[in-house]
């Protein structure tokens, strides 16, 4: 798996949990995820609280006991450790979306056709969104927009429209009437306002330029986020994936 395999760590600090955006519970929704996941035969790799990984695929699920069933190298030198320790963590990806979930109750089950590793049913699956995922469009009534300092001219405030965004970077519309924005120019110090309970402040890489669809005045600059705090970019994720479940939705109606 050439993706990052690294559980995230869950354990929130105090009474706030920053995870619940990415959290689903919906028994309904967790079961359509496996049924994805089984049904690509992407890998999954598990991982003990001991630091040891094992690989293995999804190969069947029983939502009615509530188990599941991995296929995987029975003469794995690590199978031991996670049946001794009765939990893991599972992590694979769907595309862009990484899937992160906690099993236990875990069960070897030898056939002859090979060896099977059966978990209890998830309480819950955590969607994260690579950095290289897919841009939400945001709508013109909510009209999230930065607000920076023109490089060239630090006397002038630049408040500039979003045009589309992602975890790894956005695209911003420049009005004609604003003196040009050269690639390769990194911005520090930019607020990003997205609503009325998102906003951060952080760095900005300027990528490329291109002209608007269908001759729009104005210009599109692409842009990539720069070291932005843990904060920032745990807001922004959680911005993106509200959005886009508002999105989805929108299409189901």
């Amino acid at each position: 798996m050439f993706h990052d395999t690294t559980p995230a760590q869950l354990d929130a600090d105090g009474t706030m949990d920053p995870w619940a955006p990415f959290r689903l519970v919906n028994t309904g929704e967790i079961t359509s995820l496996l049924r994805q996941v089984r049904d690509a035969a992407v890998p999954v790799l598990l991982c003990g609280p001991n630091g040891q990984s094992l690989n293995c695929t999804l190969w069947a699920l029983d939502s009615t006991a509530g188990r599941l069933t991995f296929s995987t190298d029975g003469t794995n030198p690590n199978l031991p450790s996670f049946i001794d320790a009765d939990e893991a963590v599972a992590v694979t990806y769907l595309d862009s979306v990484k899937l992160q979930f906690d099993l236990t109750s875990l069960m070897l089950v030898r056939g002859r056709s090979g060896v099977a590793l059966q978990a209890g049913w998830p309480g819950a699956i955590h969607r994260f969104q690579r950095r290289e995922s897919f841009r939400v469009r945001p709508s013109e009534r909510i009209a999230p927009r930065l607000v920076m300092r023109h490089p060239s001219l630090p006397d002038m405030q630049l408040e500039l429209r979003l045009l589309d965004l992602s975890v790894g970077g956005c695209a911003v519309l420049l009005p004609q009437d604003v003196p040009e924005l050269r690639p390769g120019v990194l911005l520090h110090g930019v607020q990003v306002l997205l609503d009325a309970d998102t906003a951060f402040v952080g760095s900005l890489l300027l990528r490329h330029m291109a002209s608007l669809d269908g001759g729009a005045p104005g210009l599109r600059i692409g842009c990539e986020w720069s070291r932005l705090n843990a904060d920032a970019e745990r807001a922004l994720q959680r911005w993106v994936n509200q959005t886009q479940k508002r999105q989805r939705l929108l299409t189901l109606t």
